[in-house]
């Protein structure tokens, strides 16, 4: 089968690989109509998150057909149409039944201390072979795999496997309430759909912080309030939006890419700084001093310069162990609340498939681009330029974009 395959910091790519087996009997084979291109594969991509082994199938958001599945996997079976949970759980474990499944104490292979399992990401968080593939082998399906109503399609549903649970739960450990002033770094994916979130869950005002135009545009689009930090001072305009209070929430969905590449190696560091040289200052929320190498999170500055005393800062965008700074003299001075971590995916997406279903929402509104899996290299080169309209890339195995046309 094919499928977009790592082999070294920048370089992927689409190799004929062996398909997936059932290994134990709580897996699930599935075959996948729609993946899709994660920021988080970027940093994979980038080197910004080290460690990932060469030959890893890359992807973690994939919907598709139950093909086969272990005889201890009773809720699913052969031919019901799925999505795919991007972290993996057990289901039965404590953190589990408490609904902490990013933190499952089984699905790591590495053993309870190792952190999140998801797909297709470096040793440390399995690693398990990823979705931008024809065939996927999932672990605990019966919790990994949702069934998919067919009023859902597949666009809606790849969002909701990783983007829009992540979103919701960003705007969750926001603590918003009704009235809440929202303060949103990173107008990406995840951004997005915070924004979104943010407003269903009460808030009165969301500021949408970046600088890519068709992204700021697409938050006004919302409602949301933009600071284009290319053009004014990001926590002077919040501070003079709102009477020289600042605000009660901040969620920061920008993670590693607001901050310099840690553990890249030398020579990865200097291409970084060679090619991010031209295009930061448009695509990074970072800064004009921004230097590869450990830097601080410059997202996480303004969030924590920009927040009301007693306020509270929600963290999901991605960071690797590696990172070390953090202002947490002023956070500490400020009285602030700080609440971050891995999506618990398998807790929130069922309730955002009834949102979906109902017609409250469609995320799908921000899936930019739809292409074959063919073209996925080309794809992941524009996405990481940031490159105009290409916010959200699906991608399709050849069969299905067949049947389509």
């Amino acid at each position: 089968m094919k499928a977009v395959v790592f082999h070294g910091i920048g370089d992927i790519r689409l190799d004929d690989v062996p398909e997936p087996s059932i290994k134990a009997e709580t897996d699930a084979i599935v075959r996948i109509t729609a993946s899709a291109i994660c920021g988080t594969d970027l940093h994979m991509v980038r080197g910004t998150l080290p460690g990932m082994k060469p030959g890893t199938i890359l992807g973690h958001e994939g919907v598709g057909f139950v093909e086969d599945v272990g005889k201890d996997v009773r809720n699913i079976k052969r031919g019901d149409r799925v999505l795919i949970t991007s972290t993996i759980a057990c289901g039965s474990c404590a953190y589990c039944r408490a609904g902490y499944y990013a933190q499952c104490d089984v699905a790591n292979p590495n053993g309870p201390l190792a952190g999140t399992a998801f797909f297709g990401g470096p040793p440390d968080s399995g690693p398990f072979d990823g979705m931008q593939a024809e065939l996927v082998r999932v672990p605990f399906a019966n919790v990994c795999c949702i069934k998919v109503p067919d009023a859902v399609d597949d666009d809606d549903a790849i969002l909701i496997t990783d983007i829009f649970p992540t979103a919701w739960f960003a705007a969750k450990l926001a603590e918003i309430k009704s009235g809440s002033v929202v303060a949103i770094f990173g107008c990406g994916p995840v951004g997005q759909l915070a924004i979104a979130s943010a407003l269903m869950q009460g808030a009165a005002r969301v500021l949408a912080v970046d600088a890519l135009p068709d992204r700021l545009a697409r938050a006004a689009e919302q409602g949301a309030e933009t600071i284009d930090f290319n053009h004014e001072d990001v926590v002077d305009a919040i501070r003079r939006l709102t009477g020289g209070i600042g605000v009660d929430r901040a969620i920061d969905a920008v993670g590693v890419d607001a901050m310099a590449p840690h553990d890249a190696g030398r020579k990865e560091k200097k291409r970084f700084k060679e090619e991010l040289a031209e295009i930061a200052p448009k695509t990074h929320p970072v800064g004009d001093n921004w230097n590869p190498g450990d830097g601080p999170s410059q997202a996480l500055e303004w969030a924590v310069s920009a927040l009301a005393k007693a306020g509270t800062l929600s963290i999901v965008g991605v960071y690797p162990t590696s990172a070390s700074r953090f202002p947490i003299g002023m956070a500490m001075n400020k009285n602030l609340t700080i609440n971050m971590g891995n999506c618990n995916h398998r807790k929130y997406a069922p309730k955002l498939l009834d949102i979906v279903q109902s017609g409250v929402l469609r995320p799908s509104k921000i899936l930019t681009n739809r292409t074959p899996l063919a073209n996925a290299i080309e794809a992941y080169k524009a996405f990481d330029r940031r490159a105009p309209g290409w916010m959200k890339v699906e991608l399709r195995p050849e069969e299905v974009v067949r049947a389509a046309e």
